[in-house]
């Protein structure tokens, strides 16, 4: 199976290094502009910063986590199995106790077993934040780059890859967020049901863009959305990305996007490296916030400095309201 072509890398081959790192990613892959590659530029910063060697897996169904998780464990040679996504979890339950000298992490899940360290996000807080920018511009003539709002409508909109509990506390979030701006403002959502269909993602937001008026849409949707950046541009309006600063991975696509959701899953990744570089990995859960920068609103590097100071204001006071525990942000629809 192509999808589970292995690639080692770092400061020599696997048998110089001092640690042996395997990496079982996302479906998707690679080169989604968001989960996957954030969690392939923490690993880069591990290579850059200590002698390891990696080795991947990229998947192409969540039936093959089981296999390419267990592949790493059994063969005894690995310091730690990063298992990236929360469609993992499954599988993660089921090979963890039964490979209890092999240490793994998840990211966006929890494992509870004594050889998983689990790093789960804060997503609604951050979708939270970007909800509120969006909030604040439909309300208001605002044009930058390519796009403009439609103030008239008062209309928002998001695209979720699937409907999941994970996917669906982003939406949550977002919509919390609109409200806490606008009373008046309505948010329209749709799910493509994929992470892979950039022109199911271009389709949804088009619809949005053009039978329901939506001026702004936040995507949690991985490389589905893609297809909202394209949609905006071709509308003229504006759209939030997730995960990376996603006006730098799509530097293309930079002048309709606002902002992006960011999740550090860098973080996580260089974070449980590290630990298995030092000897000092532990199982449990650890969860990051704002207040750990864990997740962030991050403006646009294109049009981002056309936002109103007045808004960032507003956006930076409702940040630390949640922060102060002033704001209670849903976690579920």
């Amino acid at each position: 199976m192509a999808g589970l072509a292995g690639c080692v890398g770092g400061f020599g081959d696997e048998g110089s290094a001092d640690v042996q790192i395997g990496t079982v990613y996302a479906v998707g892959g690679l080169g989604d502009d968001s989960f996957n590659d954030m969690a392939k530029k923490g690993l880069d910063q591990a290579r850059d910063e200590f002698n390891i060697a990696v080795d991947k897996r990229e998947p192409d169904s969540n039936g093959e986590f089981s296999s390419a998780q267990s592949t790493f464990a059994e063969s005894g040679e690995y310091d730690l199995v990063n298992c990236i996504g929360y469609a993992q979890a499954q599988a993660l339950g089921e090979n963890a106790p039964a490979y209890p000298e092999q240490n793994f992490i998840i990211v966006d899940e929890v494992v509870e077993a004594d050889n998983v360290r689990s790093y789960i996000f804060d997503e609604p807080a951050g979708s939270f934040q970007v909800g509120h920018l969006a909030g604040l511009l439909t309300d208001r003539e605002f044009a930058a780059g390519e796009g403009e709002t439609n103030p008239d409508a008062d209309v928002v909109g998001f695209v979720g890859a699937t409907e999941s509990p994970l996917i669906e506390s982003f939406e949550a979030g977002f919509r919390a967020g609109v409200e806490y701006a606008n009373d008046d403002a309505e948010v329209v959502s749709a799910y493509v049901g994929s992470f892979e269909d950039t022109g199911g993602g271009q389709q949804t937001a088009r619809t949005m863009y053009q039978n329901e008026d939506a001026d702004i849409i936040f995507h949690a949707a991985g490389r589905t959305g893609i297809g909202v950046f394209q949609a905006a541009r071709d509308e003229g309006r504006f759209a939030i990305g997730v995960d990376d600063d996603q006006s730098v991975s799509n530097e293309d696509l930079a002048d309709v996007i606002l902002a992006s959701m960011v999740k550090r899953v860098d973080n996580a990744v260089y974070s449980a490296v590290e630990s298995a570089v030092n000897d000092e990995f532990e199982a449990g859960e650890e969860r990051l916030g704002l207040e750990e920068d864990g997740v962030a609103a991050v403006y646009g590097d294109t049009i981002g400095d056309e936002i109103p100071e007045e808004v960032k204001t507003q956006v930076e006071e409702s940040r630390q309201a949640i922060i102060d525990g002033e704001i209670d942000v849903p976690t579920a629809l």
